[in-house]
């Protein structure tokens, strides 16, 4: 990959470390939102009734709307200050959150996943346009190691914790946990988190929606980004719907041992994700990458292919998958958010977004497709899906190791 010259154009903040914190913790709530659906999946299609293919709707629903809400708001997003569109769409989220937790049935529940993932994508955005631009390129991957570890306490502690509370009062415990913690981070990102707009005092801030949208797309390097991420999803997201349910049913892990699965690849993602970050700032976004996604493909062939097995087993490879999946998405994602300037950042990674959930709904309805229910009420044809995956994981090898940094 080629490295251009850029500006030190990002703007200085003063605590930078909080900031990063609170940013991690806007993660951790909306991933774990989001995360808290694929364990307790047997669950819900035992209390709604619903067959595997409904419930992947469930968490399509998350991803389509996010996708349509992203594209809408890339038209605008670099207009405000960063602080204030990350307040809105924060709003937003809790209000979705808690008519989760207050859900009657299946499709109101399915509608309030969709309002939740219209606010949710939203969030992931402007949390990665935000860190793109405060912190200077030269150490972004270190800070993205910071930011991204809130999917790591999310597994080690959040889904535990949700799967507990489902299982000791009711599938509504984890929501309205997930908005009481979001409502309270309200508070303290309206307190602590700075205004952000060194963007829009540049006075280069693109006014006209449709010419946001062409210079995009008009970008090769930009283009390709975009690509990068929607095959980096369908060679990540595709297994993820069905690895609990498959542990369950086909492995016989228990509803509270399934918790162990994100308790231990959670952990190990905790301590790893930094240095993932920190090895990508030395050696290159790309090599670490390329590495990462090589020893992916292992773990992905080995979940998806698992027979009846000890138990500490299916979690060696499980865990292995947390880890160099986690890990290759930290050089990831840094890459995609140095392809533009900060002036359109907001509106790329916007749009970044709502491809990055275009290709998480795909993901999850393709697997929803291939997998089926068999007689003994176990689940078949998932290595297919695993081989989806590997195909899509070294696409995307090709496609990085093509992407320019310029910002």
């Amino acid at each position: 990959m080629t490295k251009n010259a850029v500006p030190d154009t990002e703007q200085p903040i003063q605590n930078e470390r909080l900031l990063l914190i609170l940013l991690a913790v806007v993660q951790f709530t909306h991933i774990l939102d989001f995360m808290i659906i694929m364990p307790l999946g047997s669950q819900f299609m035992r209390i709604f009734d619903i067959s595997p293919q409904q419930f992947s709707l469930i968490v399509s629903a998350y991803a389509f709307t996010a996708f349509a809400m992203g594209l809408g708001g890339a038209m605008f997003i670099d207009r405000f200050d960063r602080k204030h569109a990350l307040l809105v769409s924060y709003v937003g989220f809790t209000a979705g959150t808690f008519a989760c937790a207050l859900s009657k049935g299946f499709y109101f529940f399915l509608a309030a996943r969709a309002l939740t993932g219209a606010f949710g994508g939203m969030l992931g955005a402007l949390v990665l346009a935000i860190v793109g631009d405060t912190v200077p390129l030269k150490r972004r991957a270190s800070a993205m190691g910071i930011v991204m570890t809130a999917f790591s306490v999310a597994s080690v502690a959040g889904v535990p914790a949700g799967i507990f509370l489902a299982a000791t009062f009711s599938w509504r415990a984890p929501f309205l946990a997930v908005g009481g913690i979001a409502l309270l981070l309200l508070f303290l990102l309206y307190i602590y988190l700075p205004s952000i707009r060194q963007h829009l005092d540049s006075g280069e801030v693109q006014q006209d929606p449709l010419r946001v949208m062409a210079n995009i797309f008009r970008d090769p390097n930009q283009r390709l980004a975009l690509l990068f991420t929607i095959i980096l999803m369908l060679g990540h997201f595709t297994i993820i719907p069905f690895i609990a349910p498959y542990m369950q049913l086909n492995i016989g892990f228990s509803d509270y041992q399934i918790t162990y699965i994100y308790l231990v690849g959670g952990t190990l993602t905790v301590f790893l994700l930094p240095y993932f970050g920190r090895l990508a700032d030395r050696y290159g976004n790309a090599r670490v990458f390329t590495v990462s996604s090589l020893f992916a493909l292992a773990s992905i062939f080995a979940i998806t292919n698992l027979p009846a097995v000890p138990i500490a087993v299916a979690l060696c490879a499980t865990s292995s998958f947390f880890v160099v999946a986690s890990g290759r998405n930290v050089p990831a994602t840094t890459m995609v958010t140095s392809v533009v300037t900060p002036e359109s950042r907001g509106s790329f990674m916007s749009v970044r977004a709502s491809v990055n959930q275009m290709g998480l709904a795909l993901s999850s309805f393709i697997a929803g497709l291939i997998v089926t229910e068999r007689k003994d009420g176990s689940l078949g044809h998932y290595q297919y899906v695993g081989y989806i995956a590997i195909a899509m994981s070294l696409v995307a090898i090709w496609a990085a190791r093509r992407l320019k940094e310029v910002g």
